[in-house]
């Protein structure tokens, strides 16, 4: 076999080689499909749960008397202003990993949207915006247009809260049960003005076949 035919040969196996690869490739390549409803592959908590329960919450503390009470009354002691919350940290106290922070978004989202409870931001966001107005006032920014410092407006009610879970089973059935509770706090007084529990209760039923 000539040199000319060797190279042929490599040449032919080196394109074969490349397209056994490049098959191998598209064919492995995941499949993706967009999920418009909410699909609850696993039995464990998700996102769909998030939302409601918050929703949930939310409504019921706002559709209590004594924080209807407060509310009109601090609109009363400020020109028509509604008191603002903050969420603090929810517990995560379940046999799972759960993101609680999503939960807590969660929250303030309701409140915000209730449009009956204004909220203000703490935590890691609060310090990284007291820095950034620290800084207009360290002659970084035009006096006319840097923050004024000491015009925050300071939370009058606080959201704390928890998520327990308890976990039932029996053979190929699994239950299981998510608490949420949510307690609402006048930060002046401690005084607390609601509390509310919301359950998440899912049956998993599990085939028996073994192959």
């Amino acid at each position: 076999m000539n040199n000319f035919s060797v190279k042929n040969l490599y040449l032919k196996q080196i394109t074969a080689a490349v397209f056994v690869i490049v098959f191998a490739s598209c064919g492995s390549a995941p499949k993706v499909t967009r999920v418009e409803q909410q699909a609850d592959l696993s039995g464990f908590w998700d996102d769909n749960d998030v939302q409601q329960v918050c929703n949930k919450l939310i409504e019921g503390c706002l559709e209590s008397n004594s924080v209807d009470r407060f509310v009109n009354l601090f609109a009363q002691n400020h020109k028509g202003e509604p008191p603002a919350a903050i969420v603090l940290p929810f517990k995560n106290a379940s046999s799972e990993h759960i993101d609680m922070q999503i939960v807590s978004n969660n929250m303030r989202a309701s409140i915000i949207n209730s449009g009956r409870l204004d909220f203000v931001e703490g935590g890691d966001a609060r310090s990284a915006i007291r820095a950034e107005r620290a800084d207009q006032n360290n002659n970084n920014a035009s006096e006319d247009t840097a923050s004024t410092m000491g015009n925050e407006t300071g939370a009058a009610l606080a959201f704390t809260g928890e998520v327990r879970s308890i976990v039932d089973s029996a053979g190929n059935a699994t239950t299981r049960t998510y608490y949420v509770k949510a307690t609402l706090t006048n930060m002046e007084t401690n005084r607390i003005l609601w509390e509310g529990t919301e359950t998440v209760r899912k049956n998993i039923k599990r085939s028996a076949f073994k192959p």
